[in-house]
C-alpha cells in the first residue's frame, strides 16, 4: 500500500446578497483548488478550465490568484463563458458580483 498523506478539504456555505452559494476549498501540492458554486453557475479558480466550461455550455466565471473564499469572492473576473456573457456578466467585475447574477 502507499504511502498516506493528510489532504484538507473544506465545504462551506458563501452567504450572497442574493442567497447562498456552497463552496468548495482543496489543498493541493502548490495551490488551493478553489471553487463557489451559486444559483445556474460557477466560480473556478485558475486549476480549472474555461474552453470546457464553454464546451459543456456552463455559466463560469474564472478568476486567479487567490487562496480564500475571501480572495475569490473579492477578485476580479478575468475569463467568462459564453453562457455567462449572455446572463450579462463580464470580465473585470468582482467574482461576488457574477455569483449574484447567477442566483
Amino acid at each position: 500500500m502507499g504511502r498516506s498523506n493528510v489532504y484538507n478539504m473544506i465545504i462551506e456555505q458563501i452567504n450572497l446578497e442574493k442567497g447562498c452559494g456552497i463552496g468548495l476549498k482543496m489543498d493541493m501540492e502548490h495551490a488551493p483548488l478553489i471553487v463557489v458554486r451559486a444559483g445556474c453557475g460557477f466560480v473556478m479558480c485558475g486549476y480549472l478550465n474555461m474552453e470546457i466550461a464553454d464546451k459543456l455550455g456552463d455559466v463560469a466565471v474564472r478568476v486567479t490568484g487567490v487562496r480564500s473564499f475571501e480572495d475569490l469572492l473579492n477578485a476580479k473576473v478575468v475569463d467568462v463563458s459564453q453562457a455567462a456573457m449572455k446572463r450579462g456578466i463580464t470580465a473585470g467585475i468582482s467574482a461576488k458580483e457574477a455569483l449574484n447574477m447567477m442566483l
